[in-house]
C-alpha cells in the first residue's frame, strides 16, 4: 500500500511543479514582438525525384596490346587534356614486328629498282616488274599495319578530363581489353535520374528544370538533354538527363530533380520565425496575447520564405525574429 502512494505523491509533486512554472512564466513582464501571418498559396506542385551527377563523357580506358607498363605518372584526380599520354606499354614483340616489316619493305623496294632496270634492258618480261610492285604495296601495308599496331602502346586521352579510377600501376602486366583506368569529363556534368511516368509526360528535350544539389540551399537551373523514350516496367517511371551549368556539381553527388506537376495549397512563413533546438523545429504562435510554442515541420525553402508541411494554420500569427528571452505561455506585445 505504501509502496503505491509513493509513485502518486511524486505525481502530485510533479503537477504542483510544473503549475508553479506556468504561472511564473504567465506572470513575467509582456515582451514586444512582431508578428507574421501563416500565408496560404495556390503554388505549382513539385515532384522531386532522386539523381545523381554523372559526366556526360566517361571513359573506361583498356589495353589493346599485352606488355608490361612502362610508364603511368598520372594520380587520381589529376586532369588531362584532349590526346595526352595517359600511361605507355612495354611491348618488345610488336616493336620487333615493325622492325621486320621495315626491313622486308626495304627489300621490296630494292627488287622494284632492280626488276624495273631489267626490264627496261628487255632481259626480263614485264610481267617480272608487276609482280615485284605487289609485293612492294603488301610489304608497305604490313609496315602500316605493324606501325598501327604498336601506336596502342601509347594510350592517350580520347577527351579533357580526370583520372577517377586507376586499376594498374608502372610494372604490372596488362593484357588486351583488361580496364587500366577511367577518364570522366568535368565540363558536361549532367543529373540523371528517374521521375515518375504522369511527371514526366509533359517534359521535352530543350526544357528548363531545376535541380537542387545536396549541398546548396537554392536550385540551379538545368536544361533537359535526354529522355528515356520507354517507362520501366516496374517503378513506371522514366530517366531524364539534365546537363548542369559548368562548375555547379561535381561527378557522383546526390541530387534532385524538381518536376511541375499540377498545383498546389502551400503555408508559407517568414523564415527569420522558424527557430530550432536540437532536431526540432518551432515557431511561436500568438493567440489571447500569449506565445505559445508550436512545433512544426519545414518543407523546401522560398527565398525569404519557408514551406509549412504540418504544425500550423493559414491565419495564424507567428512571431518574427523571437527574442532569447520568450518563453512558451509568455505575455507579449504586437508592435506594428
Amino acid at each position: 500500500m505504501k509502496a503505491l502512494l509513493l509513485p502518486a505523491a511524486a505525481l502530485l509533486l510533479l503537477a504542483g511543479c510544473a503549475r508553479r512554472d506556468l504561472a511564473a512564466v504567465e506572470a513575467q513582464p509582456a515582451l514586444p514582438v512582431r508578428t507574421a501571418a501563416v500565408v496560404l498559396e495556390r503554388q505549382p506542385a513539385v515532384i522531386e525525384a532522386p539523381a545523381t551527377v554523372r559526366p556526360a563523357e566517361r571513359a573506361t580506358i583498356s589495353a589493346k596490346l599485352t606488355g608490361t607498363i612502362a610508364s603511368f605518372p598520372l594520380g587520381l584526380g589529376q586532369s588531362v587534356e584532349a590526346g595526352a599520354v595517359l600511361l605507355t606499354l612495354n611491348v618488345p614483340e610488336v616493336e620487333a614486328r615493325v622492325r621486320q616489316a621495315q626491313a622486308q619493305l626495304a627489300e621490296a623496294d630494292r627488287n622494284v629498282e632492280r626488276t624495273r632496270t631489267l626490264v627496261n634492258k628487255g632481259v626480263n618480261a614485264p610481267e617480272t616488274l608487276r609482280d615485284a610492285e605487289d609485293r612492294l604495296r603488301f610489304a608497305q601495308a604490313a609496315v602500316a599495319e605493324t606501325e598501327a599496331l604498336l601506336a596502342f602502346a601509347t594510350v592517350r586521352a580520347p577527351f579533357r578530363g580526370v583520372v577517377t579510377e586507376k586499376h594498374v600501376l608502372t610494372g604490372d602486366l596488362a593484357v588486351a581489353g583488361q580496364p587500366l583506368l577511367v577518364l570522366e569529363s568535368t565540363q558536361h556534368l549532367r543529373a540523371e535520374g528517374s521521375v515518375p511516368e504522369r511527371a514526366a509526360a509533359g517534359l521535352r528535350p530543350g526544357d528548363a528544370l531545376e535541380v537542387l544539389l545536396d549541398d546548396q540551399t537554392s536550385p540551379v537551373l538545368a536544361r533537359i538533354e535526354e529522355i528515356s523514350g520507354a517507362a520501366d516496367v516496374v517503378s513506371r517511371s522514366v530517366l531524364i538527363k539534365a546537363a548542369l551549368p559548368s562548375a555547379a556539381a561535381r561527378s557522383g553527388q546526390f541530387a534532385r530533380l524538381r518536376v511541375p506537376h499540377g498545383e498546389s495549397d502551400v503555408l508559407l512563413v517568414p523564415a527569420i520565425a522558424l527557430t530550432r533546438h536540437g532536431q526540432m523545429e518551432r515557431v511561436f504562435v500568438v493567440a489571447d496575447g500569449r506565445a505559445h510554442l508550436r512545433l512544426v515541420k519545414v518543407g523546401r525553402a522560398q527565398g525569404a520564405r519557408l514551406e509549412i508541411l504540418s504544425g500550423l494554420n493559414a491565419g495564424e500569427a507567428v512571431v518574427v525574429a523571437p527574442p532569447a528571452a520568450l518563453r512558451d505561455g509568455q505575455p507579449v506585445i504586437v508592435q506594428p
